[in-house]
């Protein structure tokens, strides 16, 4: 059995330095390998068939309009455009206040209007009443009848209208019944006597006439 000689087991061990420069490379070589899209057999930066049709349909679903619209809207012309239909938009709403507030005011106007014609009919009615009692039971001269005419063509211009008759019938909306009296000549309630005569200013009674109402015996 031959002796160890520890020199030669000494000697035939690897270089440390040599060692740990070949590990040092390996590693280096991995690195580069890992990196190296040639390596990897695929481009990193080249999108997926799918990505690509995604940004397609992206693309085609844009309003080319609303490009257009916000392009137009910062040109003068597209401004001047959009002040000028806000103006006319201003201009139609006032036009249309205008209007509403001359229809209030004429209805207005016309409603005081009328309340002073009732007012004057009103303070006139007692004289009306003794003309058409002088009128029924004693004889005028010419004069004062003219005069009684041209009072009642008067109140005609500013719209009023006298009404009560003898022999029309009876109509509780604008007769007064005073007095009912049986009539074997009649069938419906009728007017026997005037007592007073009614006005009216359109629809509006501003006295309903007093009446004397013949009524059908039972």
């Amino acid at each position: 059995m031959s002796g160890f000689n520890k020199d030669d087991y000494l000697n035939d061990l690897p270089d440390a330095d040599q060692a740990a420069a070949d590990a040092a490379g390996a590693a280096d070589s991995a690195a580069q390998s890992a990196s190296d899209p040639a390596a990897q057999g695929a481009e990193p930066n080249e999108p997926s068939s799918d990505a690509k049709a995604d940004n397609d349909n992206s693309d085609g679903d844009k309003d080319p309009n609303k490009d257009s619209d916000s392009q137009d809207s910062l040109t003068p012309l597209g401004q001047a455009k959009k002040e000028a239909a806000e103006y006319l938009d201003a201009l139609q709403r006032e036009r249309a206040e205008f209007v509403n507030f001359r229809n209030r005011s004429k209805k207005e106007q016309d409603r005081f209007r009328e309340h002073g014609i009732i007012d004057v009919l009103t303070a006139l009615l007692p004289a009306l009443d003794d003309i058409d009692r002088i009128k029924e039971h004693s004889d005028i001269d010419d004069s004062f009848s003219a005069v009684a005419t041209k009072i009642d063509k008067a109140f005609e211009r500013f719209g009023v209208e006298k009404f009560g008759e003898v022999g029309e019938p009876f109509d509780p909306t604008k007769h007064e019944a005073i007095l009912h009296k049986p009539d074997e000549t009649v069938t419906t309630e009728t007017v026997d006597t005037v007592v007073e005569a009614g006005y009216r200013i359109g629809d509006r009674v501003v006295r309903a006439a007093r009446v004397v109402v013949a009524s059908p015996k039972a």
